[in-house]
């Protein structure tokens, strides 16, 4: 009877062992692949634990560019589990006076980052639940102290594989700040009179199309219908760029090859395009804080 009882605790142990939560982690950066830092830095996260899931949300942020870094968090966080522990790391200021930061959400997502604005949008739609500095004198690779450059792998990518390795819990990752982190401004989606003003934060890179912050619940305000037309300017720091009145339509293949159209895009946001065609180049439109947009709906001749 022993022995019964011996063997099935042991399969309870197994069981319990194979089917153990394993922690994620999400890397970001805007290293590119073309050398090993991406490499090294899932190698240190692997070296914490070799049971770890490591994914990538992009390597591919232009360089420096911390807004952009902002969005993509933005735009992937909300569609992983709580629990999930975010590395991102597009740092022009390492080795300046610039915190590093774990951000926890009211989600329950991890952010461990520099605090340098990457956190600006993560924060405000998925809420601010705590922010700890890390301590790098427990949170930091063995032996790396003289290295001044790569924070991303002797700090971050460090930290973020112990933390969700259950190496260490928030509470260890360091002292606890006040619940803000640095911001970077940009023109929130608001109702104005008959008009919607909103901030374009990114193209869809890959066809050029031209995507806003103005969500379809603020833009039913307008109540425009399929097939009507909205007007839209476009400007970059107060400076005209674009003015045209636009079809508001479902999808692409509403409209003839090469004409241009608006529409709601995959996270439902009022965008701009042209149908195969490139619509940031077309009219040089980019994206960015300094980017903003006026839509309202085309009254009647």
């Amino acid at each position: 009877m022993k022995k019964i009882y011996v063997i099935a605790a042991c399969i309870i142990f197994i069981a319990a062992g194979c089917t153990r939560s394993k922690g994620t982690v999400v890397f970001q950066t805007d290293f590119g692949v073309k050398d090993g830092a991406v490499s090294a830095m899932k190698g240190v996260a692997t070296g914490v634990d070799p049971d770890l899931k490591l994914f990538d949300l992009t390597h591919e942020i232009p360089a420096y560019n911390i807004w952009e870094a902002a969005y993509r968090l933005e735009q992937t966080a909300p569609y992983w589990p709580a629990g999930t522990v975010f590395v991102s790391v597009v740092d022009p200021g390492v080795g300046t006076e610039r915190k590093s930061v774990v951000l926890k959400t009211k989600t329950g997502h991890y952010f461990v980052t520099p605090d340098n604005g990457t956190l600006t949008l993560i924060s405000q739609s998925l809420g601010i639940e705590s922010v700890r500095e890390i301590d790098e004198e427990l949170n930091r690779r063995k032996n790396s102290q003289a290295s001044y450059t790569f924070h991303g792998r002797d700090v971050y990518a460090y930290t973020g594989a112990r933390l969700a390795a259950g190496v260490i819990g928030f509470e260890q990752v360091g002292r606890e700040l006040p619940s803000k982190v640095v911001t970077i401004p940009y023109q929130k989606a608001v109702v104005q009179g008959d008009s919607i003003m909103g901030n374009i934060p990114i193209l869809d890179v890959q066809y050029g199309n031209v995507w806003t912050n103005i969500n379809d619940s603020i833009f039913k305000v307008l109540h425009v219908e399929p097939k009507a037309k909205v007007e839209v300017f476009i400007n970059r720091n107060g400076t005209p760029v674009f003015h045209q009145d636009v079809e508001f339509v479902h999808t692409f293949g509403e409209v003839p090859e090469g004409r241009m159209l608006a529409y709601m895009n995959s996270l439902m946001n009022f965008s701009l395009a042209i149908n195969m065609g490139n619509m940031a180049d077309s009219f040089h439109i980019n994206s960015g804080p300094e980017w903003n947009i006026v839509v309202r709906k085309k009254k009647p001749n």
